[in-house]
């Protein structure tokens, strides 16, 4: 036994080489520096704002709030509401708490939703719970561009769940470029597995690249997989963008998408296959076309019983010049520029006008109509706006607005690494071990919108126009079962020299006349909060956060906090501040309140073992020690079997030889 012991410590002193290289390198090939040297505690592998800004999704774009509003609107102002629905003139249709969903690409699957259906990820589950948990069911469409081109095969190489080509398109111009997709049923499967641990319900995509030789095997296998848990099945993906893109001649216009689109209704109806014939989606504009030039061609005379869902996409801007810097996209928009753009009210009121007439003829219809692809801005958004806090207000703004406009549900895309705009978005893959989930601040506002709407899909929502209809000041009120339940007000200014914060009062009934006066004598309040509109990382809703980047499970973090704010009966009223910058969801009464405070089921991260353990190392040593000269020495890694580790570190010998006595002592 000594023998051997002493056999094997000699041949350890013979090593030139361990895998104990920590000097990294970001994806340019440049060294990515090292951490601070406050030597407090211990910390994973920094990980540095240089090297982040690699990514659009990580990146260090902090931009300087925009000044307070001049002239500046009214700081205190007064909103007087009827307790009762029937003398409440302009509500919307009954909404879900659901109203805001996820599309998620179809090519990005494996990295957000999960490997496979044994390997979910266990924070895009934690992330769904708060939201179900709060709305009742979460809504998700799996597909975008990816779809069109996608193709269902019975298996891949090495098990594989989807195997990415080529994009079809190589101009530099095509901004539609995603990679022809292949995938196998696993994929439903792995749909089907989510939606047993929460209550997720899924659209997904037919694709329209080739209607000469349709692939509908995308819905007969959902059907059968997936059943009651598939809510509908677009047809066209902005097929108004298909001749730019160069998916379809340059002469494709409306007539063209109409009559493709019955071939698509034909061969469905004809299939014995899909066992839902109705649940299409469609037409999906993304504003090139309007919904009445395409609704011209008989297009909803003809197809609406086939119709789930009519659907349209929707960017506000869009920020491809700096993506695709070789197509004809114009000058590179500045996002310091632009970012006053979405810190104020008219910014959603602009965006649903152009759909206002479509909302009107789906009700007529009795069909659903969705926002079925939106966010900040289209090719990846901009940096220091979509991934701010600014962009949270506006997307709480831009879902009650849509709310009160009629439409019936949203949904906030989620790209790659290569977008700014994700609502959450994962560690890339060769930093997983080290790193977690990072959580935009714009998915805070599927939070506070999940609340104000609640679970009973009775909510009706109006816009208040309030202090004046002043765009930096919005407030809406939700009537629930037919009476007041929730008042939701936003201020988009950020406090300078301690001005900005609005105080807001709030009086309930009174009007008309012959209506009792109703204030309670108290009202909870949460607040979604940040230091500035330009903040990235300290949010908080009611006092709880998913922390900054590489910092989520997907778990919120923090001991709830519900402001109770006392009111005046006598004189029917209750001050609410909301400070500069936030949003309050004011509750009215406890059932209000209660009806949307969760207790969330969230998932052990500990699913699968992880056969590497994370290095922890004071930051201290790490300042000093390996990544200062990489450049003169050979590439170094950490990863399993790193052939560039095996140069970075000698193991000391008197190291060797204590840890031979420590052996012998053992055995002894």
């Amino acid at each position: 036994m000594l023998s051997r012991c002493l056999a094997y410590w000699l041949w350890v002193c013979s090593l030139s080489y361990a895998f104990a290289a920590i000097t990294v390198y970001g994806p340019t090939g440049a060294e990515r520096p090292t951490g601070t040297s406050s030597g407090v505690g211990s910390t994973a592998i920094p990980i540095q704002e240089s090297w982040l800004n690699a990514y659009n999704a990580y990146n260090n774009v902090l931009l300087q709030p925009p000044p307070l509003p001049n002239p500046l609107p009214a700081t205190e102002f007064a909103i007087t509401l009827p307790s009762q629905a029937l003398n409440m003139p302009g509500l919307s249709i009954p909404q879900r708490g659901d109203f805001w969903g996820f599309s998620i690409e179809m090519s990005v699957v494996e990295q957000v939703i999960g490997k496979n259906a044994s390997f979910i990820q266990v924070p895009f589950l934690n992330l769904l719970a708060t939201v179900a948990e709060r709305a009742g069911t979460v809504r998700i469409r799996v597909g975008g561009n990816t779809q069109e081109t996608a193709t269902l095969v019975d298996s891949l190489l090495d098990n594989a769940m989807i195997q990415k080509n080529s994009p079809p398109q190589t101009a530099a111009t095509n901004t539609g470029q995603t990679p022809t997709l292949l995938y196998t049923p696993e994929l439903l499967h792995l749909l089907s597995e989510v939606s047993s641990l929460v209550n997720a319900k899924w659209y997904l995509g037919i694709p329209m690249n080739d209607t000469s030789h349709l692939r509908l095997q995308i819905a007969e296998a959902a059907d059968a997989i997936l059943g009651d848990n598939v809510l509908g099945y677009q047809v066209g993906n902005e097929p108004d963008l298909y001749a730019s893109h160069g998916h379809r001649p340059p002469t494709y216009n409306e007539t063209d998408y109409f009559n493709e689109f019955g071939v698509v209704v034909k061969a469905v109806q004809q299939d014995q296959k899909i066992n839902n014939k109705y649940k299409l989606v469609a037409p999906s504009l993304q504003g090139q076309w309007t919904p009445e030039d395409l609704f011209a061609t008989g297009f909803l005379d003809s197809y609406a019983s086939s119709l789930n869902v009519i659907a349209m996409e929707h960017y506000p801007d869009q920020n491809c010049a700096a993506e695709f810097p070789d197509g004809d996209f114009g000058p590179i928009k500045d996002p310091q520029t632009v970012f006053s753009e979405y810190l104020t009210h008219t910014s959603g009121q602009k965006i649903v006008s152009p759909y206002l007439n479509t909302a009107g003829i789906a009700q007529q219809l009795g069909k659903e109509f969705m926002m079925f692809e939106t966010n900040t801005a289209s090719c990846g958004g901009f940096r220091g706006v979509s991934d701010s806090f600014g962009a949270a207000l506006w997307a709480v703004d831009y879902g009650l607005q849509m709310a009160y406009s009629n439409f019936t549900g949203a949904l906030l895309h989620v790209g790659g690494q290569n977008v700014s705009y994700n609502p959450f978005t994962p560690p890339p893959t060769n930093l997983s071990l080290f790193n977690q989930w990072t959580v935009g601040p714009i998915f805070y506002s599927t939070l506070f919108m999940s609340e104000a709407l609640g679970t009973t899909n009775t909510s009706r929502v109006v816009d208040l126009a309030a202090n004046g209809a002043n765009e930096f000041t919005p407030a809406y009120a939700v009537y629930e079962d037919n009476a007041l339940a929730r008042i939701a007000l936003i201020n988009y200014m950020n406090a300078q020299n301690g001005v900005g914060t609005i105080n807001v009062t709030i009086s309930i009934g009174g009007v008309p006349v012959n209506e009792p006066k109703d204030t309670p004598a108290e009202v909870q309040v949460k607040y979604l909060l940040a230091p500035s509109v330009s903040e990235k990382e300290q949010i908080t809703w009611a006092n709880q956060t998913f922390g900054g980047r590489f910092q989520s499970d997907g778990r919120l973090s923090g001991t709830e906090f519900v402001q109770k704010i006392t009111c005046n009966q006598g004189a029917n009223t209750c001050q609410i501040p909301v400070p500069a910058p936030g949003a309050a969801l004011v509750f009215v009464s406890r059932d209000a309140q209660s009806s949307g405070d969760p207790t969330t089921v969230t998932f052990s991260t500990t699913a699968v073992t992880k056969a590497i353990e994370t290095l922890r190392i004071a930051s201290s040593a790490l300042a000093t020690s390996n990544g200062h000269s990489g450049g003169d020495f050979p590439l170094s890694g950490t990863s399993k079997g790193s052939k560039g580790g095996a140069s970075a570190l000698r193991i000391p010998l008197t190291l060797v030889l204590a840890s031979f006595m420590g052996a012998l002592l053992l055995i002894q």
